[in-house]
């Protein structure tokens, strides 16, 4: 009887320790839409849907760039747009490091929207 309460006391400490580390090398999976170089937010009304609002900044939370686009209508839930805003937000880190002054209605995002 002690045998087998020692086995099942081994095979329950291995299966913790087993669960344990695979829990540990398992990391969450970065989404494709995230950039490394810093994040957007969209700011947006319920009464005008086709006005909105987007502020990219870098990981310094430093604002690189503003956008007021109008006539379009944006969801910001939908992949195909946070790829869209992925490719604004890189493209003006890029002009922004070069001038470090933050920049106003370029119309960067809405050249990408409307194509």
């Amino acid at each position: 009887m002690k045998q087998r309460s020692k086995t099942i006391l081994v095979a329950l400490l291995f299966m913790i320790v087993a669960t344990t580390i695979q829990a540990q090398d398992s990391r969450p999976e970065i989404p494709k839409w995230h950039s490394e170089k810093g994040y957007w937010v969209v700011e947006s009304n319920i009464n005008s849907p086709l006005d909105h609002i987007i502020r990219f900044y870098n990981n310094d939370n430093v604002l690189m760039y503003k956008e007021a686009v109008t006539g379009v209508r944006m969801d910001p839930t939908k992949r195909k747009t946070k790829m869209k805003l992925k490719k604004v937000l890189e493209s003006s880190m890029d002009t922004w490091q070069l001038a470090k002054v933050a920049e106003e209605n370029k119309n960067y995002v809405a050249a990408v929207f409307k194509r």
